[in-house]
């Protein structure tokens, strides 16, 4: 796998500042209403980590989520989903009798400062279940020392198809779940939608990592069993995140004019890609169709506008896991309050992440990361009484019934391999840079 790099390096010896402070309702409710808002460039410094203290008897929780680097527009908007989870939770008797804390590491878009941060919150913090990451090549770095610790992971956005194969040869031994679809389910969403809108031929351009060649792999396989050609099929185009320049690339994958592109990126780097193609006039007279790694203002605002002041991604389609558990309004409601801002992608996915690790604890009886796996599905599957509402499933639990938990991104009934089968909303981009949710694609 090729590693994605930040375009912020992490300074070694150095990418994990401890600040040590103890995570108390208060404080959680003060760091929610002031999280930085989606397009805001502060945050945590490059590896920075808030640490929950760790001589405690209840549930430790971890965050290993992006605040910088090149995920870090839409990161941001999900490490402010995690805190609010454990607060709701401690205020209505936290998990087996006990509060629970949080310790929370950006790492940076970098799988080098997410193995340095999944070893901090397992072997420093003693975390028995982690929210993480975004990225799918930092959760492929942060997995071997979640599972050598016994630690469960539960990605909110790590979307590789390569983790369901993964799964199922036993690699992660039940410490790996997600609440986001792998994109085995996005391509083909993303392939039926162009087919769709009647483009025949597409080329493909993608990040070259595992979230981009996965995705490029079963968006070709889609779109052609629907009847359409890919036209760059046999020379892909995939980009190196550590380029400073894509002009070849962003050529490349419009040669031959095809109907429609395929882009598969990320915002900081894949505005660039975008932008050079329509500098070279490149992508004059051929669709965008675009995914869940860029759906971001910062993205649209870096490929930049038309001398006439319109966005140049204007028109722009693209996919992205939508959220429409029957947990759904309630947690919109609760966002807003909170936030005071429209709900942001990926938060749901992130709430329900959050949402699993504290019930499967409570049900096991054990704020141990093999407790927590050991209940994993149990919580998230018929049969059981339907919850929508974390508080109600944990008194449930306590009195010793068992749940099937609803979540706000969608039902989230786990299987096997740790996956989840979701829906997508499909986006566009104005003609004056904002974003738009215009309907919604299954993928079968």
């Amino acid at each position: 796998m090729t590693k994605l790099p930040s375009a912020k390096k992490p300074n070694p010896g150095a990418a994990i500042a401890l600040a040590t402070v103890t995570i108390a309702v208060g404080f959680l409710t003060a760091a929610c209403q002031e999280a930085a808002p989606p397009n805001a460039t502060q945050g945590a410094s490059p590896g920075a980590a808030t640490t929950a203290t760790t001589d405690t008897k209840g549930l430790k929780l971890g965050s290993l989520l992006p605040a910088t680097g090149d995920l870090g527009s839409i990161g941001q908007q999900m490490i402010a989903t995690v805190p609010l989870l454990v607060e709701t939770v401690n205020q209505c008797g936290g998990v087996n009798g006990e509060p629970v804390t949080l310790s929370s590491v950006d790492d940076q878009t970098e799988p080098s400062a997410g193995t340095e941060g999944m070893t901090k919150l397992a072997e420093v913090d003693k975390v028995a279940g982690v929210v993480g990451s975004f990225a799918s090549s930092v959760s492929t770095a942060a997995l071997p020392i979640a599972i050598r610790n016994k630690v469960v992971l539960i990605s909110p956005g790590s979307t590789s198809p390569v983790f369901t194969q993964q799964a199922k040869e036993g690699k992660f031994q039940g410490y790996w779940a997600r609440t986001a679809p792998p994109d085995t389910y996005q391509a083909q969403a993303l392939a039926k939608l162009a087919t769709e809108r009647g483009f025949k031929t597409a080329g493909t351009v993608v990040i070259n990592n595992d979230y981009g060649v996965g995705f490029e792999k079963e968006f070709k396989q889609a779109f052609e069993k629907l009847g359409g050609t890919i036209t760059n099929r046999d020379k892909p185009t995939r980009y190196d995140p550590k380029a400073t320049t894509f002009t070849t690339e962003a050529s490349a994958a419009f040669a031959g004019k095809p109907q429609a592109v395929a882009a598969v990126l990320y915002a900081e780097t894949g505005g660039l890609i975008v932008k050079s193609a329509f500098e070279q006039g490149a992508s004059k007279g051929t669709q965008l169709l675009l995914t869940d790694g860029v759906y971001s203002p910062d993205f649209v605002a870096k490929v930049g506008k038309t001398g006439d002041g319109k966005s140049i991604l204007a028109g722009a389609i693209g996919t992205v896991p939508g959220a429409n558990g029957k947990a759904l309004d309630a947690f919109t409601t609760l966002w807003k309050e909170k936030q005071n801002r429209p709900l942001a992608p990926y938060a749901a996915h992130s709430w329900d992440a959050a949402a699993i690790l504290v019930l499967a604890a409570q049900s096991a009886k054990a704020n141990t990361g093999d407790g927590i796996k050991s209940k994993l599905r149990e919580v998230t599957n018929a049969p059981g009484t339907e919850v929508t509402d974390v508080c109600q499933g944990l008194d449930l639990l306590r009195k010793g019934q068992k749940i099937n938990y609803q979540g706000a991104s969608g039902n989230v009934d786990i299987d096997e391999n740790g996956d989840v089968v979701g829906n997508y909303d499909v986006w566009t981009v104005k003609d004056d840079g904002s974003l738009g949710v215009i309907g919604k694609v299954s993928p079968r």
